[in-house]
């Protein structure tokens, strides 16, 4: 969502999200600090302190004036509840997958799909600045962390069945083309079996803007780069089928055939490990919906490569002025079907599907109430070219906001009975 959390500066929807750029297809994100995720915070509730969240997308805007924290003072109470790590172990689980939707008539094989409705779990992305990627990994427990089994629990039990996991990179593979972390992979593996056993779906989210540790896929990082990490996480997850391979978060600032050069060379890797996966492929421009079909993501994205064809596209949405996610409001009750019906129709012209992976609304605000109903009351009518969605964001180490789902004090956000209505 957002320009997620925090990172170092963060990008996080809502709280953060600078600036946006002028025509379509330049969105922007703001730099959000706050002293989210860390045990050594030296605010009153917190359990957060240290590296500054890492955060969503930008999908829409203006030059950037810089991102303000809209949710809530940095530092403020945390909006935790869920809490203790996963520590199941073992390989991912291979469990029964939930409800599945209609066959595809492209932008994927011609098999049953799953009907996707769910939240990012953010964590373990803070510290990204969405225009370097993460240039210090920082301590696992301290600096970040992982979804817990209390948040899956929660989720679940709400009906929900899907969870995107946000996560850095640089932390799982601290050189390129080197081996993957034993920590950070581990506590992956554990989120994920939990999860899938549960009967989630878990999407992998490399939360990285097609960046690493300063280097920009196409200028210092390589297509072959890319490709090597989810070569590696295609071997550790194909054998779970309720694991999805969400490619990138938010490519931008780029030329756009640069990102499909890496978007086909990860592909070709994941299929040469032989997964078979549903793979979900955003464009440049922090991929929004309703820029979509108005800049080089309508033309040069329509030529992914997958030779199993078992793909969808993934976009985020923002309901704010500029599709942004910086300021708290929406811009009208109908704005969310508004910014999507485009990318809808460019789906249905290119025999494609879609998944919306991030969006958000005040739940304190009747407009924002009105408006997320009526743009997933727009995915349930076209399920035919949409698999659902993830809403930004989840987790404990955010600072307080009703534009959240993380419980406070074990009761749902005023946001959670929208979101019910649909799942």
């Amino acid at each position: 969502m957002n320009a997620h959390q925090s990172q170092l500066t963060t990008s996080s929807g809502r709280f953060a999200r600078s600036g946006l750029g002028t025509s379509a297809g330049l969105l922007a994100v703001a730099v959000l600090i706050f002293t989210g995720c860390g045990s050594d915070s030296s605010s009153s509730d917190s359990t957060g302190g240290g590296l500054a969240a890492t955060g969503g997308s930008g999908v829409g805007g203006l030059p950037g004036t810089g991102g303000s924290l809209t949710g809530g003072t940095a530092g403020a109470s945390a909006s935790g509840g869920l809490g203790g790590a996963v520590s199941t172990g073992g390989a991912p689980a291979t469990g029964g997958a939930p409800a599945t939707g209609g066959s595809a008539t492209g932008g994927g094989s011609a098999v049953d799909w799953p009907r996707l409705r769910g939240v990012n779990l953010a964590c373990a992305e803070f510290g990204m600045d969405p225009d370097k990627g993460l240039m210090n990994p920082g301590t696992l427990g301290k600096e970040y962390s992982y979804p817990t089994p209390a948040e899956v629990d929660y989720y679940v039990g709400k009906g929900m069945n899907a969870i995107r996991l946000p996560f850095a990179w640089e932390r799982l593979q601290r050189s390129l083309l080197g081996d993957l972390n034993a920590v950070d992979l581990n506590a992956i593996r554990d989120f994920v079996s939990y999860a899938t056993g549960k009967g989630a779906y878990v999407i992998l989210d490399p939360h990285n803007y097609a960046r690493y540790a300063g280097k920009l896929l196409g200028n210092g990082l390589s297509a072959r780069e890319f490709a090597d990490l989810w070569r590696r996480l295609a071997a550790e997850f194909k054998g779970n089928q309720q694991v999805l391979f969400g490619l990138m978060n938010e490519p931008h600032n780029m030329d756009t055939s640069d990102w499909l050069a890496g978007t086909n060379a990860a592909i070709a890797a994941i299929r040469g490990e032989g997964a078979h996966n549903l793979i979900l492929v955003p464009g440049n421009s922090w991929t929004g919906a309703w820029s979509w079909s108005g800049n080089d993501n309508g033309t040069v994205m329509a030529n992914v490569a997958d030779s199993e064809n078992h793909f969808a596209y993934e976009v985020h949405q923002y309901l704010d002025t500029w599709s942004s996610g910086t300021e708290p409001k929406c811009m009208s009750a109908t704005i969310g079907s508004e910014r999507l019906s485009s990318f809808t129709q460019w789906l249905a012209d290119h025999h494609a599907r879609g998944f919306l992976g991030e969006f958000q609304g005040e739940g304190d605000q009747d407009i924002c109430k009105q408006a997320i109903d009526d743009m997933l009351a727009h995915i349930d009518q076209h399920q035919d070219l949409w698999l659902g969605w993830t809403y930004w964001a989840g987790g404990p180490w955010w600072p307080d906001s009703n534009a959240l789902l993380e419980p406070k004090n074990w009761q749902d956000r005023p946001m959670m009975p929208i979101l019910a209505k649909h799942f």
